[in-house]
């Protein structure tokens, strides 16, 4: 079975928190990016390790393995928009499809041996750049092509939600696939 394209404007998360994962967003400081970034791809690294990383829990939800490289993904281009974001007035995002990706990648083939290291490297490399947003950089604004709009400080807090969701997600697969 096909997963259905999340096609949810999830900058809710920014008003309130997530009735699913319990993470509020507007709560997060910041300035714990590069922690909170490396932290979360070291529980990537165990739930990849899992010899369950490849099965669905169910047929229409991914697998740790699809939701890792998404993660990995969303490391690398939220990279390049906070750089957009640093190094530019006012810069719009290219959309992006993240189901669309997934299919075109073969996500679900990938090697969880491969990714793990890849998403760490890529949460680092993000998190390095997080570490390196002066005081006066964290009102910066930047728009997603759907009129999204975001400073860097609220940027992070939307990002951030996304990685500690997927956690929670795969977690609440193992225990549906009784891992």
């Amino acid at each position: 079975m096909a997963i259905i394209p999340d096609n949810k404007n999830w900058t809710w998360v920014l008003e309130r928190e997530c009735s699913e994962c319990g993470f509020e967003a507007a709560l997060f400081d910041p300035q714990q990016m590069p922690a909170a970034l490396r932290a979360n791809a070291t529980a990537w690294t165990e739930l990849l390790d899992s010899e369950h990383a490849r099965e669905r829990p169910t047929p229409d939800s991914w697998s740790a393995l699809e939701y890792g490289c998404h993660v990995r993904d969303v490391f690398v281009l939220f990279n390049e928009r906070l750089r957009l974001m640093l190094d530019n007035d006012d810069p719009t995002y290219q959309n992006w499809d993240q189901d669309a990706t997934a299919i075109a990648d073969r996500y679900s083939d990938q090697d969880p041996a491969i990714v793990a290291p890849a998403l760490a490297h890529a949460a680092d490399a993000l998190a390095a750049r997080f570490a390196s947003v002066t005081p006066d950089q964290w009102q910066r604004t930047g728009n997603r092509s759907d009129g999204a709009r975001f400073t860097v400080q609220t940027f992070a807090q939307y990002l951030i939600h996304d990685p500690v969701h997927h956690v929670h997600d795969v977690r609440t697969g193992y225990q549906l696939l009784g891992a």
